[in-house]
């Protein structure tokens, strides 16, 4: 197939799990022999810009005339059979669905987030889970000045997602939702049911081979309060409390990551030698401190639409420790293949990271039963014949719009 990838690029300065998705995806579709191209901008271009244009941004952000304009002059000259979208913030905007709907080139929708439905894309607010403006409505976002703590920074995102709602619903041939959770958090957009499809982000497998399991379990994310990070560093705290004088003290932390806490988690860290930070790594890198450890921790704090860390740890047959919401609970069978924990309780973090310590190997079967999960269902090649479905679907029924 001919395949165009439409995706707006995040910040570099924080590592977007979504890019990651994307450019695998991309990779994988082309070693199949799919002839893959992208349509793309990024967000970094925006802090070259002169500051007349950046006044711009915001209408930007509700529609971008020349992303539709240079869209439409991409899709004329190449054809492809299917478009696939990803992230249209800020650059692109919607306006990308009215470029393939006037090419008659049919669109798959990635939805990776709850940007559609929530300004912030994660439905949090103020350090807690945040559904005001889930049935629809944007307005609890203006008034909270849900991102960036703005409301002047919110309002072009709920002008945008209220204004084109409508074509959200009626330019996708098909939406993928990637957990059960993520969808039914977004009911409230009302998606026409036919055209949903849940699909797992693509994890490729991992060598792990050689790899020994540590005395150390590992996070490896942004480090924010979205992400669990305060919650982590007490649950921590309360481990060192009860397990001290205990075989259980012996145990370390590796922090993998870098974000708004990085300051206030380094001050932390100080004092605490049992933790150790390793700052951002890359795929590899990260992969290979994963691979030695005796369990991933992943505290998130939002409802995760998907635990990308979750699935490449049992990649690499360690187990997770998860916060008990979202789409986590998905992802991990407590007592089978990892644990989790009682969502933003410390206390229950602290238990578990316990447990790591005094048993190792019992979490040396959870890893074995995480591998065998892995391979079971979010196997890379079952996946991507998925994804190739649903671009069938796509060009076979695709939605009928006037122009």
């Amino acid at each position: 197939m001919r395949i165009m990838q439409v995706h707006n690029q995040y910040r570099s300065a924080a590592p977007s799990g979504e890019n990651r998705v994307v450019d695998t995806e991309g990779a994988a579709l082309a070693a199949l022999g799919h002839d893959v191209v992208r349509f793309e901008r990024f967000s970094d271009d925006i802090e070259t810009w002169p500051r007349l244009r950046k006044a711009t941004m915001p209408a930007k952000v509700v529609w971008n005339p020349g992303s539709r304009r240079e869209l439409g002059v991409r899709l004329r000259q190449w054809r492809p059979d299917v478009v696939h979208v990803h992230n249209t913030f800020p650059l692109l905007s919607s306006s990308v669905l009215h470029a393939c709907r006037d090419a008659a080139v049919p669109v798959v929708a990635t939805l990776h987030n709850y940007k559609l439905a929530c300004a912030s894309g994660d439905f949090f607010r103020q350090g807690m889970v945040c559904h005001d403006c889930a049935n629809g409505s944007a307005l609890p976002a203006v008034l909270h000045g849900c991102y960036r703590d703005s409301r002047l920074a919110t309002a072009p995102l709920a002008v945008s997602t209220t204004v084109h709602r409508a074509a959200w619903r009626s330019l996708v041939s098909a939406y993928i939702l990637i957990s059960k959770s993520q969808a039914s958090l977004l009911m409230g957009l009302r998606l026409p049911a036919d055209r949903v499809f849940i699909r797992d982000n693509l994890i490729l497998r991992h060598d792990a081979s050689g790899a020994a399991a540590e005395p150390m379990v590992v996070y490896a994310g942004r480090l924010d309060e979205a992400k669990g990070t305060r919650v982590l560093m007490a649950g921590w705290d309360r481990h060192l409390a009860t397990a001290a004088g205990s075989a259980g003290s012996g145990i370390r932390l590796a922090i993998a990551g870098s974000g708004p806490l990085s300051a206030e988690v380094a001050s932390w860290a100080a004092s605490r030698p049992s933790v150790q930070l390793v700052g951002q790594l890359d795929r590899t890198a990260c992969a290979s401190l994963v691979a030695r450890s005796r369990a991933v921790i992943v505290p998130s704090a939002w409802e995760e639409t998907f635990g990308l860390v979750v699935v490449e740890a049992m990649a690499l047959g360690v187990p997770p420790i998860a916060a008990g919401h979202g789409s986590l609970p998905e992802l991990v069978t407590p007592g089978v293949d990892g644990m989790l924990f009682r969502p933003g309780d410390p206390d229950s973090l602290a238990a578990a990271i316990s447990a790591v310590a005094e048993d190792p190997e019992r979490f040396k079967a959870y890893g074995e039963r995480a591998r065998q999960t892995y391979e079971r269902r979010f196997n890379p090649e079952r996946n991507l014949r998925e994804l190739v479905r649903i671009y069938e679907y796509a060009v076979a029924n695709p939605v009928k719009v006037s122009t």
